[in-house]
C-alpha cells in the first residue's frame, strides 16, 4: 500500500510538472516572475565569440599587490561578416551594464543580436570597475548605489513627472516607447519596470577612471588592429572619445547616441558647475593649435539656445582650435524625443562641428522614430534605432 500512495504522489508530482500547474492552496500565492519563459535567442550567425580582458596594472605596496584597471571584453563574430568595420560599443554607464545590449527588458533581443545578425563583428565592454571588470576598494573611489525607484522612474520611463522645477525638462511628456501596457506601465510594481530595476548597479567614483578606461579601449583598438565603428552611449562616452583620440587611425566613423553632454558645464536635470572642460572629456584632448589648458579654448556661451525648449551651448571664442586627431573622423549624434538630454544633446555636435568633425546631429523623432527616453537601446523601438544607425553607417563610412 505504501509503495502504490508513494508512486500515485510521484506521478501526481510529474503531471503537475509537466503541465505547470499546481495545487490549489500554492495558486493563491503571488509569484513575482515577470519572465513568462526563459528568454533565449538564436545564435546562428554567429560563428565565433571570445572572452578576453585587456589592460590592468598592479597597483599597491609589496605583498599587498592588486590587479587594477583591466577591462572586461565580449566579441561576436558573425558566419557572414558583410561590413569591414566592426562595431566597439562603449556603454553601460551609471550604473547600467551591457545586459542592455543583450536582451530588452520586455524579452526581446538586443541591439549587439541586431548589429551581429547584420553582419557586424561586435564587441561589448565592462569598463574597469563595472560589471565583470573589477573593483578595487581605497583605489576606484567610493560606489554609488544603484538609482532609486522613484529617480528610475524619472528618468528612464517617465513613469512620474520630474521631482522639482529646477530638475524638469519640457520634453518629458512625450515618451512613449517605455515598454509595456497598462495603468503601472513606467512604474515601481510594473513587471517590465521592475525587471528593469534589477539591472541597475553600483558605480564606481574615481576621477581617473574615465581615463584608465580610454587607455584600455586603445589598447583594445591595437589589438583588434584595423579601424572600427565606436558606438557610446551615456556616462561612459567621454572614453570612447580620448581613445578615438589616442587612435584616429584605428576609428572610422562614431556614432553618438546621447553621450554624457554638453561640453563646458553641466546641465543634467538642473545641475551646474564644471564638467568636460575639454569640450568631449575632462582629460586631454589634441587641438590645434595646441592646447596645454582648456581654459585656452577660450569657451564662452550662446546668448540664445538654437531654438525653443534647449538651453544655450558653451562654444568655443573664434577662431575656434580644431580637433586635429578626430577631423577625418564622420560622427552621427541622435537623441531622443522625451529624453533628458534632449534639451542639450545637440551642443555635442555644435562643439565637434566647430572643431572640424564632421558631425550630423539628428532628433530620432525627425527620422521617424519618435517618444525615446535615454535609455532608447531598452524601450520598444530599439531595433528600429539599430536599423537607423545601420543605415548611416552604409551611407557615411567606407
Amino acid at each position: 500500500m505504501k509503495i502504490r500512495i508513494s508512486t500515485a504522489l510521484l506521478i501526481t508530482l510529474a503531471a503537475i510538472l509537466a503541465g505547470g500547474k499546481f495545487p490549489a492552496n500554492a495558486q493563491n500565492e503571488k509569484v513575482d516572475m515577470p519572465l513568462k519563459s526563459v528568454p533565449t535567442f538564436s545564435t546562428a550567425k554567429i560563428a565565433r565569440q571570445g572572452h578576453f580582458y585587456v589592460g590592468g596594472k598592479w597597483v599597491g605596496g609589496a605583498g599587498k599587490e592588486e590587479m587594477r584597471g583591466a577591462m572586461y571584453v565580449e566579441v561576436w563574430v558573425p558566419k557572414v561578416v558583410r561590413y569591414k568595420y566592426p562595431i566597439v560599443f562603449v556603454q553601460s554607464g551609471g550604473g547600467q551594464t551591457n545586459v542592455a545590449l543583450l536582451m530588452t527588458p520586455d524579452g526581446r533581443p538586443g541591439w549587439a543580436y541586431d548589429f551581429v545578425n547584420n553582419g557586424y563583428t561586435v564587441y561589448m565592454l565592462d569598463l574597469p570597475g563595472y560589471g565583470r571588470s573589477a573593483y578595487v576598494p581605497g583605489v576606484d573611489g567610493d560606489l554609488l548605489p544603484p538609482r532609486t525607484g522613484s529617480l528610475m522612474e524619472e528618468v528612464w520611463s517617465s513613469g512620474r513627472p520630474p521631482a522639482t522645477p529646477e530638475s524638469t525638462w519640457p520634453q518629458w511628456t512625450k515618451h512613449t516607447q517605455w515598454p509595456g501596457d497598462g495603468p503601472t506601465k513606467g512604474k515601481m510594481g510594473d513587471p517590465i519596470f521592475d525587471y528593469y530595476a534589477k539591472t541597475d548597479t553600483q558605480t564606481p567614483t574615481a576621477a581617473d577612471l574615465p581615463k584608465v578606461a580610454a587607455d584600455d579601449i586603445a589598447e583594445l583598438l591595437d589589438l583588434i588592429g584595423k579601424p572600427v565603428i565606436l558606438l557610446l552611449h551615456s556616462g561612459v562616452a567621454p572614453s570612447g572619445w580620448n581613445a578615438a583620440d589616442m587612435r584616429p587611425k584605428l576609428v572610422k566613423g562614431v556614432i553618438a547616441a546621447e553621450p554624457v553632454a554638453p561640453p563646458i558645464e553641466e546641465a543634467e536635470r538642473g545641475r551646474s558647475g564644471p564638467g568636460r572642460l575639454w569640450g568631449l572629456s575632462n582629460f586631454p584632448l589634441r587641438y590645434d593649435p595646441p592646447v596645454s589648458d582648456p581654459a585656452e579654448l577660450h569657451p564662452v556661451r550662446q546668448e540664445k539656445a538654437d531654438g525653443p525648449d534647449l538651453i544655450p551651448c558653451w562654444v568655443q571664442q573664434e577662431p575656434a582650435h580644431k580637433l586635429a586627431n578626430l577631423e577625418g573622423i564622420p560622427v552621427l549624434n541622435v537623441a531622443g524625443e522625451a529624453s533628458y538630454h534632449h534639451p542639450y544633446s545637440h551642443c555635442t555636435a555644435k562643439w565637434l562641428n566647430q572643431a572640424g568633425v564632421k558631425t550630423t546631429y539628428v532628433n530620432l523623432e525627425d527620422v521617424g522614430l519618435p517618444g525615446n527616453g535615454h535609455q532608447m537601446m531598452s524601450e520598444k523601438n530599439s531595433a528600429g534605432i539599430a536599423k537607423y544607425f545601420m543605415g548611416w553607417l552604409e551611407k557615411n563610412v567606407r
